[in-house]
């Protein structure tokens, strides 16, 4: 109706034109019929009109089908899968932001929500092929598979014995124990007891039977040595005789970096409360090694843990090579000859310094690198402080703590900070905060964010001796990306790397994102890398992926609603639309021209 519409305007105006105003009378006849046709054209591109297609002319349906790991797991059902998708439309594999268009199923993980979105903009009829198992089904819009059909291969359920989860230090001091703690869990068929061991390369260094609890699983903790061990450890964690038919999940990899010294260290001289209860804290907390050293008599050191006797060289050692010193009392000397890019010091009068004892009562100002331990806590009812040291905060410190006689007179700042070429300076300037952990509540809760903001203050500081970008974890799951992230000062630039491994050598570029983070697609293996600007270290690519375990079905299979509907064209689509009127134009102005008309 509109098309006939359209075609009677345009022949009512070129008639009125010729007939009426230019009265050519029958010898208008051509360039009539030429303007009407191009005005015809012309309406039908303005007004882009719609119409339905036969069902012949529909585009082949948008098949999503699921690329992670999990569709090749035992009992999956990744040939079938694949078979069926390609004869149902055109293929493309969902599963992971993975670079590249693979043919076979390597995503380490399952997400669906970002294919949905761009198969959303196509305007074909799309059908997801799956099993079901979709790790960001949280996040999947209502509307979603309102016009989206969906058809599951399920895997098999298979009895399957798998290491679940794996937890440990990722530096230790050399000697220390290893301690890592393992998650063994049955699925399909219910088992009583695993093996677990643990190894270094072909060295079994540990062994255990575990006894799994009613709902089939258990946490197994295992504990080596690292005596004789340095430098990057890469330790695997498998399970031995389980005889299930997915061994992929049997195993996992951890590394730890084992070092001559600790990151943290603690010098408590003399020995008091306050250099207690932050050795305890600071274990609490912190995720570095951690060693203390408290001096009862002058030139004699005792390790706070178990009170042995400690050379002072090895004490001198480690205050040198710590990443961060927490200095309690007097040491200068050990100070002074420390590289830590953080230092923590705690004065108390040994250096001559003056004190003013009494009941101190704290105040915490609104904005510093440790204010979030104090967000919504009455810092001014916590137990006073014993007794402070006067400093002056110098121009560009930060003060993080105030403190006031009896809730009288002036504030003075006791707890401040500073960064000076990089490195990160931290002075607490009383004694008594012991007693905020020693109360519990709520002042120990703040006394503990205090010594881990103080803690993240000083690790942010730079270090001089690190790489520009390190690994976020060093061990990474099949099929998932290694990340860096950028460390250094400054905009990220890129990084040209090294890579060695079992396949040889091979060299690639690090290129930060807005969140200073690269990413680096490996295979699975172990691969020391170096990087262009200096330093490198180990990492690897486990084969356990999460995807090898069996999840709950997220989908539900379903048809896609319309389906044998017509499609949909518009005018502007038509493109011999365009060159009805160019040749309209063009026919009008010859048969004027031969009517001596412009």
């Amino acid at each position: 109706m509109r098309v006939a519409i359209v075609l009677l305007i345009s022949a009512a105006v070129a008639w009125f034109t010729y007939w009426q105003l230019e009265r050519l009378g029958p010898r208008a006849w051509v360039p009539a019929l030429a303007r009407t046709a191009a005005l015809c054209a012309l309406g039908l591109l303005l007004l882009d009109l719609t119409c339905a297609v036969a069902p012949s002319r529909i585009e082949r349906p948008l098949i999503l089908l699921d690329g992670s790991l999990s569709m090749t797991a035992s009992g999956g059902r990744w040939p079938e899968a694949l078979d069926s998708a390609r004869g149902w439309g055109e293929v493309r594999l969902f599963g992971d932001i993975r670079p590249g268009r693979d043919t076979a199923p390597t995503f380490g993980r399952s997400d669906i929500v970002p294919a949905l979105a761009a198969a959303a903009a196509s305007d074909r009829r799309v059908i997801v092929v799956s099993d079901g198992e979709i790790t960001d089904a949280s996040e999947i819009p209502a509307e979603a598979f309102s016009q989206v059909g969906v058809r599951l291969f399920p895997r098999q359920v298979v009895p399957d014995l798998a290491i679940t989860r794996i937890a440990g230090p990722e530096r230790v001091t050399a000697g220390d124990t290893i301690r890592l703690e393992a998650e063994v869990r049955a699925f399909g068929a219910p088992a009583d007891s695993a093996r677990v061991e643990v190894r270094l390369d072909q060295r079994v260094l540990l062994r255990r039977a575990v006894r799994l609890g009613t709902n089939g699983s258990a946490l197994v903790p295992l504990v080596v040595g690292s005596r004789g061990l340095s430098g990057d450890i890469l330790l695997g964690v498998a399970l031995t005789g389980a005889g299930d038919a997915e061994r992929r999940d049997d195993a996992r990899l951890w590394l730890v970096q084992v070092t001559p010294t600790p990151g943290i260290v603690l010098l408590a001289s003399p020995g008091d409360w306050d250099g207690r209860f932050l050795f305890q804290a600071l274990r609490e907390v912190a995720q570095l090694p951690l060693r203390g050293y408290t001096r009862f008599e002058a030139g004699r050191w005792r390790s706070m843990e178990t009170l042995a006797p400690v050379a002072a060289e090895e004490v001198a050692q480690a205050a040198r090579l710590a990443d961060v010193l927490v200095v309690k009392g007097a040491a200068p000397e050990l100070v002074r000859g420390s590289r830590a890019r953080g230092i923590w010091h705690w004065p108390s009068g040994e250096d001559g310094e003056t004190e003013i004892p009494g009941e101190w009562y704290p105040i915490a100002p609104a904005a510093s690198p440790v204010a979030g331990a104090f967000l919504a806590q009455p810092v001014d009812s916590f137990p006073p402080l014993i007794q402070i040291t006067p400093i002056q905060p110098d121009a560009g410190e930060w003060v993080g703590l105030m403190a006031q006689l009896s809730r009288r007179g002036a504030e003075r700042p006791i707890f401040t900070g500073r960064e000076v070429e990089g490195r990160r300076r931290v002075t607490t300037a009383a004694d008594g905060l012991w007693r905020w952990a020693f109360r519990g509540g709520s002042s120990e809760q703040s006394y503990r964010g205090l010594v881990s903001g103080t803690l993240s203050y000083l690790l942010g500081g730079a270090d001089p001796h690190a790489a520009r970008a390190r690994p976020v974890r060093s061990v990474v799951p099949n099929g998932r990306p290694v990340v860096f992230e950028w460390v250094a000062g400054g905009d990220p630039a890129p990084i040209g790397v090294g890579l060695s491994g079992a396949g040889g050598t091979r060299r690639d570029t690090l290129r930060f994102d807005g969140n200073r983070r690269a990413q680096l697609w490996l295979s699975p293996g172990r691969y020391r890398y170096e990087l262009e600007s200096g330093g490198g270290g180990l990492v690897a690519v486990d084969e356990w992926s999460e995807e090898w375990l069996p999840h709950p079905t997220q989908l539900v299979p379903g048809e896609t609603p319309g389906v044998s509907r017509a499609g949909v064209t518009s005018t502007r689509q038509w493109v011999w639309l365009f060159g009805l009127l160019i040749l309209a134009l063009s026919a009008e102005w010859l048969a004027r021209r031969g009517l001596g008309l412009r």
